[in-house]
């Protein structure tokens, strides 16, 4: 297969449902030899911020001259984005030949999605000679198709509701799907609170011997008069601290995510990796994640596509993949700490197995114009059905867009230059809206 035909394949196994379990997953990879096995990992699950945490791990230990892979989900424009070694995606030829591989060693066989993607993931790191990879869950932890490595450290970043359907209706099935991928006595960072997966995680990391190293307690992060912020290690750190750091991206919630790394990467100093102050203040003011709260202004006039009658020369917009209760919660917040606006224009799309009602409705009072749209693909909500979740006092307020371009051009249409155009709902409405806005992705 070239790389269209691939990607074309790939794309066909999305009818085959999510199942999760083990089985397929370590039948696939001991054909292969179990290249998985040579590689050193760590492994990230959590509702929100596992790919914050991911991509602030990747630029931390590259920056510091280490080869590092790592594996996220889902891409925004190209399936390359979900394989990178330091500042590289896969290449098309690589990703053609590892998927020709694959699909002639299953034959009539099939295996979901995610199991392909991650087994692909497996055979490219394993052949590339890496230092360590970094690996993101795709969906809970105990049965995810990622679960059958034995890392260097396990990362849980928070527990909260999301994937009921998978992952269980309570916060407590929930946390234990996450805690799933605790390892005998392999060391665990969380954040996870109290009252929302503590007690599961603390349970099942004290039946498997893993030492837990909780933020706010194993260590902290403290915020400084001059906006920078300070990280320091408690016990099982030996003191180690950090100041006079920064964040790259928007929500100051990316301090919480910031932290769990820096703890990650003190733990690894027992496996031989180690980097300076400077390399982590420098790399922490480095990290970029395109769509979570991703902040640009463009002049609407170079962009044919979306040539509008508005009044604006320049448009704003902020992108953020918040598709979830907890992370429009962090949305909110940012919206109301960090960002200065005099009209918002919602741009909304999302899955249909998502709980629309307790994340649009919390984010319709906020908007003055809500534009509802359904991004490609078959989980995709209608725009009728998410109006359907709007109360009924804001409404009037809405429009309907059948597809993505549409909806750009309705917003742009109607902002002024001290407006912001939020588009959010879903990574794959985000991913559809910033290659129209900026091109793909390109590394």
């Amino acid at each position: 297969m070239n790389y269209q035909l691939a990607w074309d394949y790939l794309d066909s196994l999305q009818f085959h449902k999510i199942k999760l379990g083990l089985d397929a997953m370590q039948s696939f990879m001991g054909r292969v030899g179990n290249p998985e096995r040579s590689l050193k990992t760590i492994h990230v699950a959590g509702t929100n911020g596992k790919g914050s945490v991911s991509m602030t791990l990747l630029t931390l230990l590259s920056g510091a001259g280490y080869r590092v892979g790592l594996y996220t989900s889902p891409h925004l424009s190209s399936v390359r984005e979900r394989f990178r070694i330091n500042n590289s995606f896969i290449s098309e030829e690589k990703f053609a030949e590892l998927a020709t591989l694959i699909q002639d060693i299953l034959g009539d066989e099939k295996i979901t999605y995610f199991e392909f993607t991650t087994a692909l993931a497996f055979l490219w790191f394993a052949e590339s000679d890496l230092d360590l990879v970094v690996l993101e869950t795709g969906l809970g932890g105990r049965l995810d198709a990622t679960n059958i490595i034995h890392p260097l450290v396990s990362v849980i970043t928070n527990v909260s509701m999301d994937h009921e359907a998978y992952l269980g209706n309570t916060i407590s099935a929930v946390a234990g799907e996450k805690a799933g991928i605790v390892k005998e006595g392999v060391p665990v960072v969380s954040a996870v609170k109290a009252g929302a997966g503590l007690q599961e995680l603390v349970t099942v990391c004290n039946d498997k011997g893993a030492e837990l190293f909780l933020f706010g307690d194993s260590f902290t992060a403290t915020p400084m008069d001059d906006g920078s912020w300070k990280w320091d290690g408690k016990e099982g750190f030996s003191g180690a601290s950090y100041d006079k750091l920064r964040c790259s991206m928007k929500g100051d919630y990316q301090i919480e995510n910031a932290s769990l790394a820096l703890a990650v990467v003190e733990l690894l100093r027992k496996d031989g990796f180690f980097l300076s102050k400077s390399q982590i203040r420098e790399g922490l003011a480095q990290v970029k994640w395109p769509g979570r709260l991703e902040y640009f202004s463009l002049n609407r006039t170079t962009r044919e596509e979306l040539q509008s009658h508005g009044d604006a020369d320049a448009v704003s917009y902020l992108l953020d993949g918040a598709h979830n209760p907890a992370g429009v919660e962090s949305l909110l917040h940012t919206l109301n700490s960090e960002c200065s606006y005099r009209k918002l224009i919602l741009v909304w799309g999302a899955m249909a197995d998502k709980d629309l009602e307790k994340t649009l409705a919390p984010m319709a009072p906020l908007a003055d114009i809500i534009i509802l749209t359904r991004p490609k693909g078959e989980r995709s909500a209608e725009p009728e059905l998410l109006l359907s979740n709007v109360p009924d006092h804001l409404r009037e307020r809405c429009e309907l867009c059948g597809n993505v371009e549409e909806a750009l051009y309705a917003a742009e249409s109607q902002a002024a230059n001290d407006d912001l155009i939020l588009v959010a709902g879903s990574l794959y409405l985000v991913g559809a809206a910033r290659k129209i806005l900026l091109g793909e992705l390109v590394a």
